[in-house]
């Protein structure tokens, strides 16, 4: 056994949809995965291409998006260590309908369609996992939907950073991505997220500078909102 097969083994057994399996089981997803490592900036895959598998995050981060005809980025989802992405249209056998870009230097795993299906036929739990994953893919895009439609941009800006606070304790955040990115993701023009930001500075419920922003005072922060 090559030590290339040894390396995919021990990262699909810290993966939560392999992380029940023996030795076996791994070698045989080990047949079909393969490492894709991607830098800063790099394309993973683009709008039209073909789905024969799904990617799973180890580290690093990968944006999901596409662009209008105008030329607009649309950013749907950012996704980040021990989460993945592609297996609703593995299933449909349909091409991606959105680009993948990482926005720092990522390793990923790309588990080819034939492993899973044989893996789904051999093993109900497995089939669970997967039908799990998806269901809480679908509930988190059903999540964002609400948001999009019934809460204002302050609202969504707020609910981010409440969520993405390490812990109880913590008041500061370091956004992951550059501040035009986040602001699609939250659905939102860059103007207006920058506009909130400062809002909410005048208000002495946040202060800012760069990617790191510091609460001053967090239940303040959620009554603002509305929580």
């Amino acid at each position: 056994m090559d030590k290339n097969k040894i390396k995919v083994q021990d990262f699909l057994a810290r993966v939560p949809l392999f992380n029940s399996m023996g030795p076996e089981e791994l070698n045989r997803i080990a047949l079909g995965t393969t490492e894709v490592r991607a830098e800063r900036g790099q394309q993973i895959f683009q709008r039209g291409d073909p789905c024969v598998g799904f990617h799973q995050v180890l580290y690093g981060q990968v944006k999901l998006s596409f662009t209008s005809i105008s030329g607009i980025e649309k950013v749907i989802e950012l996704i980040g260590p021990g989460h993945s992405f592609g297996e609703a249209l593995m299933f449909m056998g349909s091409p991606y309908i959105v680009s993948a870009t990482a926005t720092e230097d990522t390793l990923l795993l790309h588990v080819s369609k034939p492993v899973i299906y044989r893996e789904i036929h051999h093993d109900a739990e497995f089939a669970c996992k997967m039908l799990a994953g998806l269901s809480q893919r679908m509930h988190s895009l059903m999540c964002d939907m609400e948001s999009y439609a019934l809460r204002t941009g302050t609202q969504r800006v707020i609910g981010y950073l409440l969520k993405e606070l390490p812990d109880a304790d913590a008041t500061q955040v370091t956004l992951p991505v550059t501040k035009a990115v986040l602001a699609s993701r939250l659905n939102l023009t860059p103007e207006h997220f920058s506009r909130i930001l400062a809002e909410l500075s005048a208000l002495n419920l946040i202060t800012f500078k760069g990617r790191k922003i510091n609460i001053i005072n967090t239940e303040a922060l959620r009554n603002h909102a509305g929580y």
